[in-house]
């Protein structure tokens, strides 16, 4: 082992001097700087770590949010597109009511209409039967026919003058 009869201890002793001096200078002037950067940057790091954290947090409740309003949009309009359609609903069976409702009422006046008229009608025809009787009994009493067969066909005639006018 050549390295131990090489070995000289004051050089040892002076090198091991220089070794404490130099990390005793980088404790006090460089790893203070370095591990104080190294804390800022871990502090930083973190920092940002939980701004994303957070940021992450506030879109998912933002989303949560906008989910919950947008539920509420479609409750809202199914609700009024179901309000919708029970007005169109209501509308239609009133006008169809009220349609049916004025049907009646002018099936009715068309009925009270026809029945006068065919009262008016049926008086009318009475009127002119009458007369016809009146004026066939005075032509058969004017002519004072001796026969009863000229008597039936002078009636049978005027009957068929009237029923063919």
């Amino acid at each position: 082992m050549e390295i131990f009869n090489d070995f000289s201890v004051g050089l040892f002793f002076m090198q091991l001097v220089i070794l404490l001096v130099l990390v005793g200078l980088l404790a006090k002037f460089a790893w203070k700087p370095i591990l104080n950067a190294i804390s800022e940057r871990e502090e930083g790091i973190q920092t940002a770590l939980d701004a994303a954290e957070n940021a992450r947090k506030e879109m998912q409740n933002l989303q949560a949010d906008n989910d919950r309003l947008l539920k509420e949009a479609r409750a809202e309009r199914d609700a009024m597109m179901k309000e919708a359609r029970e007005i169109k609903e209501t509308i239609i069976k009133e006008a169809k009511e009220e349609a049916s409702s004025e049907a009646g009422k002018m099936i009715e006046n068309a009925k009270a209409t026809i029945k006068q008229e065919q009262q008016a009608a049926i008086a009318e025809l009475k009127k002119k039967v009458a007369d016809l009787s009146i004026g066939i009994a005075q032509k058969v009493v004017k002519k004072e026919l001796a026969s009863q067969d000229d008597q039936l066909k002078l009636v049978e005639g005027m009957l068929e003058e009237v029923t063919l006018n």
